[in-house]
């Protein structure tokens, strides 16, 4: 079964809260939310989000000072950040938004389809990269496993050939997502990030073939899991 993506919802007002979960649930993720910066920073602590939808004007800590935050931690300064606010202050405050380090700057009232079409890019990116991990993972344990094998034991061929066709599958994915964001009107962000996948599944591809019989290459270097 595939793991779901969670996706971490912040506003400080319920009614809020709600309406973002009426739009987002078609999109059959887990939605967490957070009524307050802080409470968004010790969500973060422990759980992996694909994307943030972060409101801008909050008693306390706000959008801005959150996202800070959030940015300055390794563990979460590549979560993709969407601003939502009910305030336009004209360009000068979205230039700040995006200063930030937000990916997205949308303001209320918004509409449903394109926040949904926003999210779902990104939650899309999010799955394609934890299946990349898995593959390097995979690929790391039998060559691990592979230093300890006896001349007696099976060739690991066969499990080669299985994590090929799954890196295959992948690759399938990430290149109909790069497709879908070839144009003028996607995100520069959806696009660099995709880009980068695409870069991590050359550099696992290269690693597999490398390992193949008869290529001299089972030292080949592993991408990194960054």
């Amino acid at each position: 079964m595939v793991q779901k993506a969670k996706i971490l919802l912040v506003d400080d007002r319920p009614e809020n809260l709600l309406a973002l979960e009426a739009i987002l649930s078609a999109l059959d993720q887990t939605l967490v939310r957070a009524s307050s910066g802080e409470e968004a920073l010790k969500a973060l602590l422990t759980d992996d989000f694909a994307v943030i939808l972060l409101d801008v004007q909050m008693p306390g800590m706000d959008g801005f000072e959150t996202a800070a935050h959030i940015k300055r931690r390794e563990r979460t300064r590549d979560i993709p950040i969407i601003f939502l606010t009910a305030i336009n202050h004209g360009p000068h405050h979205t230039f700040r938004g995006y200063a930030a380090g937000a990916v997205d700057y949308i303001s209320k009232p918004f509409d449903p389809w394109v926040l949904r079409a926003k999210v779902s890019v990104f939650v899309e990116l999010y799955m394609k990269n934890c299946q990349l991990r898995e593959q390097a993972a995979l690929l790391r344990l039998q060559l691990e496993g592979g230093t300890h094998q006896g001349a007696d034991e099976k060739e690991p061929a066969g499990l080669l050939a299985e994590l090929s066709a799954r890196l295959a599958a992948v690759e399938e994915q990430a290149e109909a997502l790069s497709k879908q964001l070839d144009d003028d009107s996607a995100d520069a962000a959806a696009v660099a990030t995709a880009a980068h996948l695409e870069r991590k599944l050359t550099g696992l591809r290269r690693a597999l073939d490398a390992l193949e019989p008869g290529t001299g290459g089972s030292t080949a270097a592993l991408p990194t899991q960054s």
